[in-house]
């Protein structure tokens, strides 16, 4: 076929044109600005246009779009006229993912994750939201095998499309409420539909609604406070390692520091338990060597580390953040600095409260403008909600070697290049952080 994918430089959508690519259909795409992403699928022979415009469209079979991509989008009035089938990305996963053993992973938080874990274990093909350090990709593609590890998204509720043989979810936490119209009710029950597909079932028996199932699903349950004990953080050749014991299968480690790496390889384990091994499971578990913009390490020499994380759900950012402590502690750093840009000013006005507690700790805060993915601009007291922490309201960050310059109306506020020094978000702040922007 000839697909083409409108939206095609995020992730999720970069993904499934990478797949398709790679199974042999001619792919094309579009999107609003050149990215690294957008010249990474170039470099393998992906026809990427920028920014929208209805020559993109000529004789494709079908168009997929990302969940943000309007009526009025040229290249959807385009495919229209010409009669080219219209598909939004969950409409286009049952096209793309139906003859396949699907290991699918939701969650609100440590999807990517446990997803790239359970990767690195398994063989198979793997779609992931963000880029596995192990092989260098979000994707993987495995012809030899029917297998597929997949991360599902919530978000539009596109999880539902994603045909599962196992589903794995890690939390149900209300993220993208939006999406649910704000119903609390059509939001959990769209996770119990999507876990009632699957045959096989790895559930966190410690999540506040998936709990709340035990008497009506069967699964096999993790309850990581009984299931998951002995955690200890190590160095592994100056590598951070969470090392476990779980239920009665032994020890483990596991690139990453946290009771929620933990959880998540855990999540992962019980997953790969059902065809493999457990003595497999634990060799291959160590091929997981992180993922890009979770916990990444980016930058370091004898007083400095610079690390990117992803983390832009209250959530992940304060368990990211214990984490951060812990290293410090073990690579005798004093002062830790956070770097936040919010994202989104829908998700960050509906978390309010639990991101003024996100960084308790913190020596010093730098807030960046909110990256609005799209959204109107809205206003949010930051000088007040946040002065416990007396932050530093910057408009960008620029990184030269291992000093990081805040940078305030085109003037150095100040550099940064002291201790253990950490960004959190979804926006562009990954590319500012390693010098790329």
């Amino acid at each position: 076929m000839k697909i083409h994918f409108i939206g095609i430089g995020g992730i999720g959508i970069s993904g499934l044109a990478k797949y398709m690519h790679h199974k042999g259909h001619t792919v094309s795409g579009s999107d609003i600005s050149d990215t690294l992403i957008t010249k990474r699928l170039r470099d393998i022979g992906i026809r990427t246009t920028i920014p929208h415009n209805a020559d993109a469209i000529s004789d494709q079979d079908m168009v997929v779009h990302s969940a943000i991509i309007r009526p009025d989008n040229p290249e959807i009035i385009a495919a229209k006229e010409k009669g080219i089938e219209i598909l939004a990305r969950r409409e286009a996963l049952p096209k793309i993912l139906g003859d396949k053993k699907v290991y699918s992973v939701a969650g609100a938080h440590g999807k990517s994750t446990t997803t790239a874990i359970l990767a690195s274990i398994m063989e198979g093909s793997a779609i992931i939201g963000a880029e596995s350090k192990a092989f260098g990709n979000n994707v993987r593609y495995d012809a030899n095998s029917d297998v597929m590890i997949f991360e599902a998204d919530e978000s539009d509720g596109s999880f539902l499309n994603s045909n599962p043989h196992c589903a794995i979810v890690i939390n149900a936490e209300p993220e993208h409420m939006e999406y649910y119209d704000y119903n609390f009710d059509r939001f959990y029950d769209s996770y119990k539909r999507f876990i009632k597909m699957a045959s096989c079932r790895v559930l966190n028996g410690e999540d506040p609604f998936l709990a709340t199932l035990k008497d009506e699903i069967e699964a096999t349950w993790l309850y990581p406070s009984k299931d998951i004990k002995n955690i200890e953080y190590v160095l592994i050749n100056d590598e951070p390692h969470t090392r476990f014991t779980l239920k009665d299968f032994g020890s483990f480690d596991v690139w990453g520091f946290g009771k929620h790496i933990a959880l998540d390889a855990s999540l992962a384990i019980l997953a790969a338990s059902e065809s493999m091994d457990i003595e497999e499971i634990r060799k291959k578990l160590l091929d997981f060597k992180g993922i890009k913009k979770r916990f990444d390490i980016v930058g370091k020499n004898a007083h400095s580390v610079i690390i990117d994380d992803y983390g832009h759900h209250p959530t992940e950012i304060r368990a990211t953040f214990e984490s951060v402590k812990e290293y410090a502690e073990l690579k005798g750093f004093k002062n830790i600095t956070a770097i936040w840009q919010p994202h989104k000013y829908s998700r960050t006005i509906d978390n309010l409260d639990e991101f003024v507690k996100c960084f308790e700790g913190v020596k010093e805060l730098v807030i960046l403008p909110v990256w609005s993915a799209g959204e109107a601009k809205r206003d949010i007291d930051f000088e007040t909600l946040f002065k416990q922490y007396n932050p530093t309201f910057a408009d960008r960050i620029k990184r030269a070697n291992n000093t990081i310059k805040v940078i305030k109306d085109q003037k150095e506020l100040k550099s940064l290049d002291d201790g253990l020094i950490i960004s959190f978000g979804a926006g562009d702040i990954t590319y500012q952080i390693r010098g790329l922007a």
